[in-house]
């Protein structure tokens, strides 16, 4: 009996170790931020004066505390709450923008897909760091608005990717059956366009997680995205710059470092994983 394409999909990704190791990576990430709060009774913004200001990890700080008295392992848990939450969201609100952009760009082509195409080019030829910068210090920065104005700029790579699938798959037999039949033009992309040209999606969707959560941690960095006392590990990084921090106290900038670049490496992992699981020339 003839495996199904999705069947195969699932076997190729189970054979990609760096893709298993980056989805049990993330898997476990996300039970530590949203269990340990509650099973540790994790508190990112009580201080507790008895240990002292950025005192060395030990006792119950398994991770020492910052130069404000916190517990610096609360706050990377809290932290990763945070970056987490911003990266999906914002890559969802990105995919929510580009996928009917591209979609319609793609079938209507003519008036349609220029305007959405050049629209796309406008987003892409301006430093996108830069526009963030901008659009978060006029609304403010925030975890909404960082979240909102990272998912708004991102949506011109699904619609690119979306929309170049959409020319190619509009031309199939089943397609051009489709239209000889009388369908409707929503039934057709959705049912007959939009499945078949939708995997590579799913895989920029990937990188697009990694690219906010990086994009977050920059912005909290330079001080314009989640702002203290609410935790991220961007602004827990922001507040270890000074180079007595850096140099005699690393427990406070270390860990935030080095949970945001496992993150995005797992994260990428997963993306090439899912790449090419998704195509049927590749054999793992």
């Amino acid at each position: 009996m003839k495996k199904s394409y999705w069947n195969d999909v699932v076997k190729r990704f189970s054979r990609h170790k760096l893709a298993m190791i980056g989805l049990t990576v993330i898997f476990l990430e996300l039970i530590c931020v949203l269990a340990l709060p509650l099973l540790l009774g994790l508190d990112p913004y009580s201080i507790d004066s008895a240990a002292g200001f950025g005192a060395p990890p030990g006792g119950i700080h398994i991770l020492g505390t910052d130069e404000v008295g916190r517990d610096v392992f609360a706050r990377i848990v809290y932290g990763g709450r945070t970056s987490l939450f911003v990266g999906f969201i914002s890559a969802l609100i990105s995919l929510a923008i580009g996928v009917p952009l591209g979609l319609l760009a793609g079938y209507y082509k003519g008036a349609a897909g220029v305007l959405v195409m050049r629209l796309a080019d406008v987003f892409m030829s301006v430093p996108s760091m830069i526009l963030v910068l901008v659009l978060v210090a006029v609304i403010g920065p925030s975890i909404e608005s960082v979240t909102i104005v990272i998912g708004v700029m991102g949506w011109p790579q699904f619609a690119r990717q979306l929309y170049g699938n959409v020319l190619a798959v509009r031309e199939k037999d089943y397609v051009q059956a489709a239209v000889a039949i009388g369908e409707k033009d929503g039934r057709i992309m959705m049912k007959y366009i939009l499945p078949n040209a939708f995997a590579p999606v799913i895989i920029a969707f990937t990188f697009s997680i990694a690219s906010a959560i990086l994009q977050e941690s920059s912005l909290s960095f330079l001080g314009m995205g989640v702002q203290l006392p609410q935790a991220s590990w961007g602004n827990i990084m922001y507040a270890a710059q000074s180079i007595t921090v850096l140099s005699k106290r690393s427990w406070l900038w270390l860990p935030p470092g080095l949970a945001l670049l496992i993150t995005v490496l797992s994260i990428n992992f997963l993306g090439d994983g899912l790449r090419d699981a998704l195509d049927p020339k590749t054999r793992l």
